[in-house]
């Protein structure tokens, strides 16, 4: 396993569940519009950089757990603290978005 230094770990949960977090607000902004396929794509879009960042996550315990050990830093606390946000507010806007189709069909 590639061994990648913490500070690279950390900015890439950042940048990721950003990302993630950008896409997912777009999807919402699709759906409110009844662009639901444009949703659905920016909602692809989300997942993938949720799993990029998930797996940068990952890649980090698996280091640990290997006996890398890292300082944990204010910075770390806050990129898990982004990634946990951005996790939070993917599966909320993906069930509105889910009951606005709802909607829309009744």
């Amino acid at each position: 396993m590639e061994v990648i230094v913490a500070d690279q770990i950390i900015m890439g949960l950042i940048l990721n569940a950003g990302d993630a977090k950008q896409h997912i607000y777009q999807a919402l902004s699709f759906a409110k519009e009844g662009n639901f396929d444009s949703a659905d794509n920016e909602i692809e879009k989300a997942n993938a950089a949720l799993l990029e960042a998930h797996n940068l996550q990952t890649q980090f315990l698996a280091q640990e757990a290997g006996g890398t050990k890292t300082e944990i830093t204010a910075l770390f606390v806050h990129s898990q603290d982004h990634l946990m946000t951005s996790i939070t507010e993917i599966n909320l806007i993906k069930e509105m978005i889910d009951l606005r189709k709802e909607l829309l069909v009744k």
